[in-house]
């Protein structure tokens, strides 16, 4: 593609009529035969910049698989090639990964795509069944290249490196780099292109607290921490509480679950469709409250996070900045907050601006004040955004300023609406049919 039509596209799908500096020189980086390393902060627009110079790449299509992008979540994988759909309308983009219907895959297969976006297991697996052939592919990107060639990753990185023998450009990207990279990749002569110093510029856009809490365990500090925080406002801030390990996370939502929080739960054990939805209720703002593992701390596409909280100290100084990654994004401001019990001290990685006293007589409303219905039916039942408005206001008679975000995935969809007109709602809908079949309407508990 040419610059002025991927320009063009960029600002007529995405919205973005200016890029930033990273996204330009990326764009010029494109025509220099060079295999390229990009350091960027986590939210600085890094998919975009790495698509930019893929599209200048691509060839017309040929009917052979042009390039890979390779990313070490579903979620990111996710987010990458929606970017990619819409900044290259003039590309066929796949998006492969676990937790979701096999045969939807398959069949998105069979008219071969330009660019495939996929986890390493997932294109791995589809490369040994011979569902897509990776021999023809020229370009191969890497993002979040520290993870995917972490431990784990590495042996099924290195087979699929031997299926791609035609790679001739290879991008890998991070927001921190790397110490060593493996020889199977076989750079040459990498060319590094380094904003990882806007880190600094987003540290200055955060307040970094120490909260000391009365004891270990760290649960009651918690809550009075979120009521400190929402004490006064109409509606709960976003803030993601981040935990080290699952029986934690689910400890930490069931106790705020049992205390009216609005919170939404979300690790590596849940399914798919537990872990969509989790993102989804938190973006669309009826569950602001996040309780994560590491997990969340990058490759989610999360909306206006105004608070990080630590729960548990990350392990490595990597972890603390991914988390803080989370907040402070495209010139906002954000509150980090890290929860110290009586016999805990700071690693030696954590820097703070100060320390946090809380006041146990505040109160915040942590209730939800929007909620989620879900609908049964999603983009394989050729159902759109439009569609699942036009029902809800001229079928339901409810009115678009009751309506909220609308998430539509492959065989469901997602959609906030006010909680007082939620009863009317179900009962207007009752008998009514969404794109000629009656669908299930029914709010997430």
């Amino acid at each position: 593609m040419k610059e002025k039509d991927i320009l063009a596209t960029i600002s007529k799908n995405l919205g973005i009529t200016e890029l930033n500096d990273m996204q330009k020189e990326m764009m010029a980086k494109a025509s220099v035969g060079q295999d390229i390393i990009l350091l960027s902060p986590t939210g600085s627009g890094k998919t975009l910049a790495f698509t930019i110079p893929v599209l200048k790449l691509m060839k017309p299509s040929t009917g052979r698989i042009q390039c890979v992008v390779i990313a070490p979540s579903r979620e990111l994988v996710i987010q990458i090639a929606e970017v990619m759909r819409e900044a290259g309308k003039l590309f066929r983009v796949v998006a492969l990964y676990g937790g979701h219907k096999v045969e939807d895959e398959v069949n998105s297969l069979k008219v071969v795509p330009d660019i495939v976006v996929a986890t390493p297991g997932r294109l791995l697996d589809h490369s040994v069944r011979h569902n897509l052939e990776l021999l023809p592919v020229r370009m191969l990107v890497l993002d979040e290249f520290d993870k995917t060639l972490e431990l784990g990753f590495e042996e099924e990185m290195e087979k699929l490196l031997k299926r791609m023998k035609n790679v001739s450009r290879i991008i890998l990207t991070s927001a921190t780099k790397a110490d060593v990279l493996p020889d199977f990749l076989k750079l040459d002569n990498p060319l590094t292109v380094d904003y990882s110093s806007q880190n600094d510029h987003v540290r200055g856009r955060m307040n970094i607290r120490t909260v000391p809490t009365d004891n270990n365990d760290k649960l009651e500090g918690l809550l009075a921490l979120l009521h400190n925080i929402n004490h006064g406002k109409e509606k709960p801030e976003k803030a993601i509480i981040f935990v080290n390990h699952r029986e934690s996370a689910e400890r930490v939502y069931d106790f705020l679950h049992k205390k009216g929080v609005a919170a939404v739960l979300y690790h590596g054990a849940l399914e798919q469709k537990e872990r969509e939805t989790a993102v989804a209720l938190f973006n669309n703002g009826s569950r602001p409250i996040l309780v994560a593992t590491d997990l969340a701390a990058r490759g989610l596409d999360i909306e206006k996070v105004k608070s990080v909280i630590h729960y548990h100290q990350p392990l490595t100084a990597e972890a603390f900045t991914h988390r803080n990654g989370r907040t402070a994004r495209v010139d906002e401001e954000g509150d980090v907050y890290i929860l110290v019990g009586p016999e805990e001290n700071l690693k030696e990685f954590i820097s703070v601006d100060g320390n946090m006293l809380l006041d146990n007589s505040k109160r915040g409303d942590l209730s939800q004040k929007l909620m989620t219905l879900y609908v049964s039916g999603g983009k394989r039942e050729k159902i759109s955004k439009g569609d699942i408005l036009g029902f809800l206001v001229k079928e339901c008679g409810v009115s678009p300023d009751n309506i909220g975000k609308i998430n539509v995935f492959d065989h469901y969809s997602l959609v906030a609406v006010k909680e007082n007109c939620v009863a009317s709602l179900l009962n207007e809908s009752e008998g009514k049919k969404l794109k000629g079949e009656k669908r299930r309407i029914r709010p997430i508990s």
